[in-house]
């Protein structure tokens, strides 16, 4: 709600300056950011993000575990944006399961999902109990990320590593045949 308040009085101050613009354009404008920023995330303990691993339909599913507080996550994630885009219409799904901490939900997570433009699907999984559920994605998972799951109705693959564009295409081309 505070959120709000700071962003109407900004989008107020702001808006005297952008005389071009018509008032219901800046409503519009100013309806869509805040929409934005109320957008609320889809939690899940992992009893519920496990559907999201174990799809049995025609697509190819690329699962990526990654935090905001991770470089090497941060780093690999327009790469998998550039995936989700080049790929999007050979039945191949990029799904992105954060693993940010409850309490930064509002003030990191969101903020950087909108700032970086995400267009793939954002998970966020919040369940305490690591040792049972990191085995379930992967019996070889120690735990660190980034990792990623590519699988599909035939096959499943597990990475604990980064990838570059070249690396994470490569991995994903044997599904698709």
């Amino acid at each position: 709600m505070k959120l709000n308040l700071i962003f109407i009085v900004f989008f107020a101050l702001t808006s005297c300056k952008q005389q071009s613009k018509t008032g219901q354009e800046l409503n519009e404008f100013s309806e869509a950011k805040a929409a934005v920023l109320n957008e609320e995330l889809e939690i899940y303990d992992f009893n519920g993000l496990e559907k999201f691993l174990n799809f049995k339909d025609d697509k190819t599913y690329v699962v990526n575990f990654w935090a905001t507080w991770c470089a090497p996550c941060v780093k690999e994630l327009p790469y998998f944006e550039q995936l989700n885009e080049a790929y999007k219409d050979k039945n191949v799904e990029v799904l992105l399961v954060s693993l940010d901490f409850p309490h930064q939900y509002d003030t990191k997570l969101k903020p950087f999902i909108k700032e970086h433009k995400l267009k793939s699907k954002v998970l966020v999984l919040d369940d305490a109990d690591m040792n049972t559920w990191i085995p379930k994605v992967d019996e070889t998972w120690s735990g660190s990320i980034p990792a990623t799951v590519i699988y599909n109705k035939n096959k499943k693959l597990f990475f604990e590593q980064s990838f570059s564009f070249e690396e994470l295409e490569n991995e994903l081309k044997p599904f698709l045949n």
